[in-house]
């Protein structure tokens, strides 16, 4: 029964990887399908940055309630419904008949999503040891990587055939079909191992608690910079492509996928990194990755042609990859197993305000600039320094796990 019990482990991994990976779908889907659906609805730059912001509105503000509800009632239940509540909104994006419409919409089909990241979290918690969460952490978010391969290549020749519409209606029956097989495959049980080696509270964490925490709003200013620089290059570079490029929808297509192929290797390589990276070199070797990413950043806003602008983004992607599996896996090894939902939540809520901010912001800068994106490049880059800062200024690996349980007490 033990085997069985270790085993399961894997089973849940692969659901959580699935589950993700079709949530990465539904949210990457609407960068392409934006092409047609400004066209159709007659939408401004600064219209377009307001619908693909909406969803991160609704997103970002479900991180921490999220948390909370899976450190009360388990992962599993939160689960279920989330992935239940974003398929019935994916299916609704298809049926949007105005502007308006469009973005309540997203808004809440991002509030139906916004619990599954921090509720996996602790679904991973749950079943994987203190030094295999790196890997399992970076298993479940490739699924990101893997979904900006297959969202641009299968999701512009479905529109070029079927139509954006028809997209959201199928995939929301597919997350239908993925709520019941959580419904059926999803187990909890206590972790076997916890941060012991502390003397941690096991009491359930009021986010007040999670606040007082200086290295996890450093977390915070850090994930919040790398996903203004993530999801600002995510939303527009579709039409940036299109129209700063002049690439037609197939190559627009073509080169968005070629980037997250080397994210797929980065997340991969980067959890067997960090679970085996010495204490105390992991917050050094991200902020140099940091301002990697804001230099090859400077190199794709003057690239001459598309092949050198795509190594270029392809070096960014690989750096902000590292980040991510780095800032998403420190609470998972430094926190007790009944903190990790909410923290994870809260510094996810970083990420997601960054969502709401970046589209919108970008889509102003483009517009204010007459179509020029220089200064939407500037921006991104100025975040990327930040991200550096706020990872170089975290204290090493003791102090910090001293730091975060002392907020407990």
């Amino acid at each position: 029964m033990a085997t069985k019990s270790q085993n399961w482990k894997y089973v849940i991994i692969i659901m959580l990887f699935l589950g993700w990976s079709l949530g990465n779908f539904d949210r990457f889907i609407i960068n392409f399908a934006i092409l047609d659906i400004a066209k159709e609805f007659n939408l401004t730059e600064s219209l377009t940055g307001i619908v693909l912001s909406s969803f991160f509105a609704g997103y970002a503000l479900m991180q921490i309630p999220g948390g909370w509800l899976a450190d009360r009632f388990g992962y599993r239940k939160i689960l279920i419904l989330t992935v239940l509540v974003w398929s019935i909104f994916t299916a609704l994006t298809g049926a949007a008949w105005s502007l308006i419409s469009l973005v309540i919409i997203r808004f809440l089909f991002g509030v139906g999503e916004g619990s599954f990241f921090p509720s996996a979290s602790k679904g991973i918690a749950n079943w994987f040891p203190v030094k295999e969460r790196s890997k399992a952490m970076s298993f479940m978010l490739i699924s990101g990587s893997l979904m900006g391969v297959v969202a641009p290549l299968v999701g512009t020749r479905l529109m070029e055939t079927i139509g954006w519409r028809s997209i959201f209606y199928i995939v929301g029956g597919l997350g239908i079909f993925f709520a019941l097989a959580y419904f059926f495959f999803l187990t909890e049980r206590k972790s076997a191992e916890t941060v012991a080696t502390v003397q941690a509270p096991q009491t359930k964490a009021p986010l007040r608690t999670v606040l007082k925490s200086l290295t996890i709003w450093q977390l915070f200013i850090a994930y919040f910079s790398l996903y203004i620089v993530n999801w600002g290059l995510m939303a527009w570079m579709p039409i940036y492509l299109s129209k700063a490029k002049g690439l037609d929808l197939s190559a627009v297509g073509t080169y968005s996928a070629i980037p997250p192929i080397a994210g797929i290797f980065a997340v991969l390589v980067s959890g067997y990194i960090l679970d085996k990276m010495p204490q105390g070199k992991d917050r050094l070797v991200g902020g140099i990755a940091a301002l990697v990413a804001g230099g090859f950043l400077i190199l794709m806003s003057t690239a001459p042609d598309m092949i050198t602008f795509t190594i270029y983004q392809c070096v960014v992607t690989a750096m902000l990859s590292f980040n991510i599996i780095l800032i998403t896996t420190v609470p998972l090894k430094t926190l007790p197993d009944t903190m990790i939902g909410t923290t994870n939540g809260f510094i996810n809520t970083g990420a997601q305000l960054a969502g709401v901010l970046a589209p919108t912001l970008i889509g102003f800068l483009v517009e204010a600039s007459g179509g020029s994106y220089t200064a939407a490049f500037i921006m991104l880059i100025s975040f990327s320094v930040v991200c550096a800062i706020a990872l170089f200024t975290i204290r090493t690996k003791a102090q910090r796990t001293t730091d975060i349980i002392t907020s407990t007490n």
